[in-house]
């Protein structure tokens, strides 16, 4: 019997782990099989083999694990596959399929034009845009955050983007906003690439905030409960149920 184990990143701020849950939960209505649970990597439970623990129990023989991750980075290629390596010793005869994070989609960055629309702010011919990515020491996710503000400016036609990160990558958010309010833009939109709320996107509001005195700064949502995230999430489910497992 098929079971789903969601694998979201989790957050030690109650706020972003309700999020998340509340996220998946919807998907999982949109999703035609009957043993679905959530799990999280680190700082929430359930824990990745408490998910697995509980599918088994309820009788699954396969699971399909599905990364509640934007962009393949350290967590998908290293900690979820380390977890599903010490479950395989606990269950060797369970087998399990391993889903694609969502990676870089149109409809996705058709959701960043959304939150700048949502600001009801008219852009300036010379406002700057910052994509705000989470950051990785894997090259991929430079190649893909880059990939994400060229397709934006395409379909918005801001000529000046620029993208910046909150960890690992260069430039940092920081640098990146230091240097847009040193070039006297007349605006900034600050665009997060980002999921769920939490510790990263409470820091970006932060230092807007304490920015906000040296130029017009126009902080955009996160991601979010967007229903064009809910179907990409959807889509990266099904896949797996096509996909040959791995013993």
């Amino acid at each position: 019997m098929r079971g789903i184990l969601y694998v979201s990143h989790g957050s030690r701020i109650a706020e972003a782990t309700a999020e998340a849950i509340q996220f998946i939960e919807a998907v999982e209505h949109k999703v035609d099989i009957p043993l679905q649970e959530i799990c999280f990597l680190e700082l929430a439970e359930p824990t990745v083999a408490q998910g697995i623990e509980t599918l088994v129990n309820k009788g699954a023989t396969e699971i399909s694990v599905i990364p509640v991750l934007l962009l393949s980075a350290g967590h998908y290629f290293k900690d979820i596959p380390a977890e599903l390596d010490e479950a395989k010793q606990h269950y060797p005869d369970l087998t399990f399929t391993y889903g694609q994070p969502l990676g870089v989609q149109s409809r996705l960055t058709h959701i960043l034009k959304e939150r700048i629309d949502e600001t009801n702010v008219v852009p300036h011919d010379d406002a700057k845009i910052l994509v705000v990515g989470r950051g990785s020491y894997n090259p991929q996710t430079k190649i893909d955050i880059e990939a994400i503000a060229n397709e934006l400016g395409n379909i918005t036609g801001f000529k000046d983007i620029d993208v910046c990160y909150l960890a690992a990558c260069k430039p940092s958010f920081e640098e990146a906003l230091s240097s847009a309010l040193d070039s006297e833009y007349s605006q900034i939109f600050i665009v997060p690439y980002i999921w769920f709320t939490g510790v990263l996107e409470k820091h970006i509001r932060q230092t807007v905030d304490d920015s906000k005195e040296h130029g017009d700064i126009i902080l955009c949502d996160h991601l979010g409960h967007h229903e064009a995230m809910k179907e990409a999430l959807k889509d990266r489910v099904y896949e797996t149920l096509t996909t040959s497992p791995q013993q």
